[in-house]
């Protein structure tokens, strides 16, 4: 059965695409969840006007992303934290903690899964935050003061 992606599926492709998947696949799961449509010709065709807005949609955001990492590069994010009197936080800071902070501090927001952490950040002092968006990668300064 051929489908039109209405959304990114994992293993499966990104918006917009046109795939071929089992029936039973698209009938009882993905249709239902409003992932996919069927692949009628006006389906197609009402896609590839939205392919070309889509187009321009990430082409807009990848500059703007581009414009960001620049500015990401020398910016400092301060976040406060309960800790003992060793530096060590009462609470782990996650990514997700860490882009609500950036966003707060700089108005800059960054897409889900974009600040990578080996593990969370658990004591108090400076840290190197690795970003990774499509490829390209930069990192900005995070302090960690004690409340």
């Amino acid at each position: 059965m051929k489908v039109i992606l209405l959304k990114d599926v994992p293993k499966l492709g990104k918006k917009y695409e046109v795939k071929e998947v089992s029936s039973g696949h698209a009938i009882n799961f993905l249709i239902p969840k409003k992932l996919v449509e069927t692949a009628t010709p006006e389906a197609l065709a009402r896609v590839k006007e939205k392919q070309a807005e889509h187009s321009a949609h990430l082409k807009i955001q990848e500059e703007l992303l581009n414009s960001n990492f620049e500015t990401i590069k020398n910016t400092v994010v301060t976040i406060k934290g309960k800790a003992n009197e060793e530096g060590h936080l009462y609470a782990k800071i996650h990514s997700k903690e860490i882009a609500e902070a950036l966003k707060k501090q700089t108005r800059l927001e960054l897409p889900d899964g974009a600040i990578v952490l080996d593990e969370p950040i658990k004591i108090v002092g400076e840290h190197s935050i690795k970003i990774k968006i499509n490829n390209r990668e930069g990192k900005f300064k995070l302090t960690i003061e004690r409340m």
